[in-house]
């Protein structure tokens, strides 16, 4: 954890001043005591109203400079505590940003956003309150142990017999804890991960009428996270009463010690009073130690989990090539290329290799779950090949800078996302500096323009959350044409037309073999129609590659791709003679 504290870099001054303010505030709080003791002693008996005035005045001046101190606390405490956390946060989004599909993958969508939200605005609490009360308890506590100790001796022994059980309570109890806030967090990212799962999924479960069931599903992970947080806090909460027990009892034998040493004339009834008080304002700090001591377990916790993502270093290494060799013979090439993800049993790719020349098309087809995203996966570093190489127009990937790599791919995901905002927004995520007429361009070769041009607004027509107010062919064609506005030398389509009828479909395909920049494009598909027509066709079952050439090539050689051909198209065509 100590890599946090980087993130609080230039907040040095906040760091000292909150303390030192609140460390004066404590030390005029030690003065009362003595204050309503020499009104006591000397005010009350004598009458001297004036002489009681006086000392009411110092009262009231001290509880203002302690107020101005605490105000002058609390700003520096929060300064500190948000301007920390603001960096935190940002570092953690870079870092997510920064990570490959491999750690996502292993880490999860809910964990990082529990640790995103939840866990930095707790580490934000904890860090306030520390910065607030961190010195100030400890001050009171001790120095009203030595004030007393100036006062009576034998009574300050109950307060060094207190302080010490008052600590071991404080501090068991809190070592106890802060494992139990670990898996209160746990049960936190269950219950956000089954609420994103039913946000997302809404219509899925609708249609299969499974909202009985989504709902006893949350209310157990919910009454799971209350059990937890109510487990935790029933042991948090004994701290309170344990220490009200002691010093109470303290207390009692501070009074009963007193009144012995006022009979004797050893002491005046005003320093049993300032007695009384001091050990008053020790139970006040203890409370105000317990919150802080009940805050700090959940900080920590989080803090770790926050740091177990900070820690976590790209499985990627960065290249630092720049440029593309567009005079190369091969744009793509893959050599004896296998893939096993973490945690798998088996490999998901196993030794294929294939080669593109510039401007050429490759059909990727097979059953699901085959290997075909996989392996466009391994074309802009996604994921990294287990065995073998990729190369694109003569250079090993890993040697791109990753940026520079995925600027000559346009990537079209078999699952891809429209964001929020108008067209023209979402094109320009393709290429920032993209003019409108060259996002007409696109849209017109992925087929969008004619439904675009008839929307309101046009290419400032808004797109909704999950772009539900499109079609999900709409939705495709765009996520083709937001890849087509950057104009890449390799052009991925990774099941992007599934959603498209088959006219549409041939249209698409004419317009992409007509782009004055003659792209390579790689078209994954489990229609047969949809790669048909390509220069070449790799077929994919179980990770391997059963086959590669042109459609009458594999007609002739490949049993599996005639298998689905005659699946495909002639069952159609005799569907449609009948």
């Amino acid at each position: 954890m100590k890599n946090l504290l980087q993130y609080f870099k230039g907040y040095g001054r906040e760091a000292f001043c909150a303390p030192f303010f609140k460390i004066l505030e404590a030390v005029f709080e030690l003065l009362v005591p003595f204050v309503v003791a020499a009104i006591i002693d000397a005010g009350i008996p004598s009458g001297d109203n004036g002489y009681i005035l006086k000392m009411c005045g110092v009262l009231v001046l001290l509880g203002a400079v302690g107020l101005s101190m605490t105000l002058c606390a609390q700003y520096f405490a929060a300064k500190g505590a948000v301007g920390f956390c603001t960096n935190l946060r940002q570092a953690l989004f870079d870092r997510i940003q920064s990570l490959g599909f491999s750690e996502r993958d292993r880490l999860g969508s809910a964990a990082m956003i529990t640790r995103l939200t939840s866990d930095v605005n707790t580490v934000q609490s904890g860090l306030n309150m520390t910065l607030r009360l961190m010195m100030r308890s400890p001050i009171i506590v001790f120095g009203a142990m030595i004030t007393a100790f100036t006062i009576d001796f034998k009574s300050a022994l109950i307060f060094l017999a207190a302080i010490p059980v008052l600590t071991v309570i404080v501090v068991g109890i809190t070592l106890y804890c802060i494992p139990l806030y670990s898996k209160v967090q746990q049960k936190l990212e269950s219950v956000l991960l089954s609420t994103k799962e039913n946000l997302v999924g809404a219509r899925v479960i609708r249609a299969f009428c499974k909202e009985n069931e989504e709902t006893a599903r949350f209310a157990e992970l919910n009454g799971s996270l209350c059990r937890e947080q109510k487990r935790v806090g029933r042991i948090s909460a004994a701290m309170n009463p344990m220490t009200f027990v002691v010093v109470n009892i303290a207390i009692i034998l501070l009074i009963r010690q007193g009144a012995f040493e006022v009979g004797s004339g050893r002491l005046t009834q005003g320093m049993v009073i300032a007695l009384y008080n001091l050990m008053s304002q020790i139970l006040v700090e203890l409370i105000k130690l317990a919150n802080l001591i009940i805050s700090v377990p959940k900080s920590v916790a989080c803090a770790k989990r926050i740091s177990e993502v900070l820690e976590t270093k790209p499985e990627m290494a960065n290249g630092t090539a720049t440029e593309c060799n567009l005079k190369a013979e091969y744009a793509v090439e893959y050599n004896n290329c296998s893939l096993k993800y973490g945690g798998a049993a088996e490999a998901s790719l196993e030794n294929i290799s294939f080669s593109l020349k510039p401007g050429e098309s490759l059909g990727v087809i097979g059953p699901t779950g085959c290997g075909k995203s996989s392996l466009v996966s391994l074309l802009p570093r996604f994921y990294d090949c287990t065995l073998g190489e990729v190369k694109v127009f003569g250079k090993n990937v890993k040697d791109y800078d990753l940026n520079a790599l995925r600027e000559n791919i346009g990537f079209v995901l078999q699952k891809n996302r429209l964001f929020r905002g108008t067209i023209r927004e979402n094109m320009k995520l393709g290429a920032e500096n993209a003019t409108d007429e060259e996002i007409i361009s696109a849209l017109k070769a992925a087929q969008a323009w004619d439904f675009v041009s008839e929307k309101e607004g046009g290419l400032d027509c808004d797109i909704e959350q999950g772009a539900a107010n499109l079609s999900g062919g709409q939705a495709q064609r765009l996520c083709i044409a937001r890849a087509l506005v950057r104009r890449p030398k390799i052009l991925v389509l990774d099941d992007s037309s599934s959603a498209l009828d088959y006219a549409t479909d041939a249209k698409l395909r004419a317009a992409l073999s007509a782009l004055d920049y003659n792209p390579t494009v790689i078209t994954v598909s489990q229609r047969v129609s949809t790669v048909m027509h390509c220069d070449r066709i790799i077929v994919l079952e179980d990770g391997r590659c059963e086959g590669i050439g042109s459609h009458a090539e594999l007609l002739e050689t490949c049993a599996e791709y005639r298998e689905i051909y005659e699946s495909q198209i002639k069952a159609s065509e005799g569907g449609e003679s009948a």
